[in-house]
């Protein structure tokens, strides 16, 4: 039987957040929704309201022993712009904050560390914001929204090129 654990990230927009994690073996699936708000089963219009307290995120279903936790941490950073604490990118308010939502205390450990790893690295000067937070109930968006970079292959590529997340990639993100 194959291992399945759960790591949850909040990036900005979710279309964005799928598909760098969906490429990766061990991966089982990668689910857009919603996380961290005081709505029962938000909805995509509660979440762009900006008052349900929800953050637009992902939740990844892996096997540990293909692809391990720091592995999916190590791909997450390089995906936002950890030092904005009002959005990302073009999408702006609360519910495009970034967060690590640990499972466990293993996670939560890992993803301290990680934060300050980025913290002294030297790539920003800014302060890292990414909050890390214990992971509450996840709620799956509406069905139009899971793997929108398959689905909708242009509008999710125009809106990606619109965003500006790719040119601050390669600009912050350099090895």
């Amino acid at each position: 039987m194959t291992k399945q654990q759960l790591a949850t990230f909040a990036g900005g927009c979710f279309w964005c957040m799928v598909k760098p994690f969906d490429m990766w073996e061990g991966v089982h699936e990668v689910t857009s929704g919603y996380t961290g708000g005081h709505v029962e089963k938000p909805t995509y219009e509660d979440l762009k309201s900006g008052t349900s307290g929800h953050y637009e995120a992902v939740q990844i279903s892996y096997d540990p022993d293909v692809i391990d936790y720091q592995t999916i941490l190590d791909l997450y950073w390089p995906q936002i712009d950890p030092t904005d604490a009002f959005g990302q990118f073009h999408d702006r308010g609360p519910q495009y904050r970034t967060a690590i939502f640990y499972h466990d205390e293993a996670q939560a450990k890992l993803a301290e560390a990680s934060k300050q790893q980025i913290a002294t690295s030297g790539l920003f000067t800014a302060p890292i914001v990414t909050e890390i937070l214990p992971a509450t109930t996840f709620y799956p968006a509406e069905d139009y929204h899971q793997e929108y970079y398959k689905t909708h292959k242009q509008d999710y590529e125009a809106d990606r090129q619109k965003s500006g997340r790719d040119e601050f990639i390669k600009e912050h993100w350099k090895k």
